[in-house]
């Protein structure tokens, strides 16, 4: 895709980013699946995209899990978004494992803690 002036960037936004976008406007959000976040993340340009969260889990999630390629997005803080705009939102979720396993592997012990769990959401600023 191609940015030229009229257009607005796609903002890639986490649990946080998402609250503070909303404080203006009206908006649509469904959910995404993963596949649907990698494709529509795909047909961006890098520089048409901005990268609204610091958390290098999500990073992890996009690039090694999604399978998208490693790119560069820019980072900036939004506080709103515009009419029009669009966003992924990857919501990251972290709960206590229920089965704590314990692994032995060169003479060190790693016990199961946590379990991350993602999913993806499409929101659009109508007004």
């Amino acid at each position: 895709m191609t940015n030229n002036p009229q257009s607005l960037p796609l903002l890639l936004l986490d649990n946080s980013a998402m609250m503070s976008v909303l404080n203006e406007g009206s908006f649509k959000c469904h959910n995404l699946t993963l596949t649907e976040a990698k494709e529509i993340l795909e047909i961006h340009d890098e520089t048409d995209v901005l990268r609204c969260f610091s958390n290098t889990d999500i990073e992890t999630v996009m690039y090694e899990y999604l399978g998208i390629g490693k790119r560069n997005f820019t980072y900036k803080h939004i506080r709103n978004m515009r009419p029009g705009q669009d966003a992924i939102v990857f919501k990251l979720y972290i709960t206590p494992s229920e089965t704590q396993p314990i692994v032995h592997v060169d003479n060190v012990e790693a016990k199961k803690i946590q379990n991350v769990y993602v999913y993806c959401q499409y929101l659009t600023r109508l007004e």
